[in-house]
């Protein structure tokens, strides 16, 4: 039976459990794109974002069967193994940093100084990881309005809610990241 593009995730990925390529080549379509800006937004490299982005599918095609959907969306499921192969590049990357020798320079950004790039990173991987403590829904309502630029009305059509709850859930979620920002950036200056 062929996927239809309307259904919901949660039962492509039943398929995709049965083996059905296309109800995966769906699910693919309808959040790549998404997962490549989320990935692209955490602070790895461009040349890694691909790579990421299909690890991602890669891990969706052979975990099918145990992904937990969030409203029948698999998209928050997508985001969390986004953030967590992320923070794996992530923290290869500073790894082979570290190994380099003095003299050699990254070709990622030859303009940026190595306290920069450092700097850099952990920032971003201290917004990821402080947007990772959000719930899946609110983490979506993040990466919609603010990653995306999406209005509530736009993200309330999305995920099938009311414009108010869009903007009282987001309202409180940029209070959680700001509270959990500010902790962690008092932790790193004691």
């Amino acid at each position: 039976m062929a996927a239809v593009p309307s259904q919901a995730d949660e039962a492509l990925l039943d398929a995709v459990a049965r083996g059905d390529h296309t109800a995966f080549a769906t699910i693919y379509e309808r959040h790549v794109r998404t997962v490549f800006r989320f990935a692209l937004s955490l602070g790895i490299s461009p040349r890694d974002v691909e790579d990421v982005t299909q690890e991602v599918f890669v891990v969706a095609f052979k975990k099918a069967a145990r992904i937990r959907t969030a409203d029948g969306s698999a998209l928050p499921w997508l985001m969390v193994t986004c953030r967590n192969l992320s923070y794996a590049h992530l923290r290869k990357r500073a790894k082979d940093h570290a190994n380099l020798d003095a003299g050699e320079h990254d070709v990622a950004d030859p303009t940026a100084s190595p306290e920069s790039r450092a700097l850099q990173a952990e920032l971003s991987l201290t917004i990821a990881e402080a947007i990772g403590r959000l719930s899946p829904r609110d983490q979506e309502l993040v990466h919609l309005c603010l990653d995306r630029g999406m209005t509530y009305r736009q993200a309330a059509h999305a995920l099938g809610v009311t414009d108010g709850t869009v903007r009282n859930r987001l309202s409180r979620a940029r209070a959680e990241l700001r509270s959990s920002l500010r902790g962690a950036f008092r932790e790193q200056g004691s």
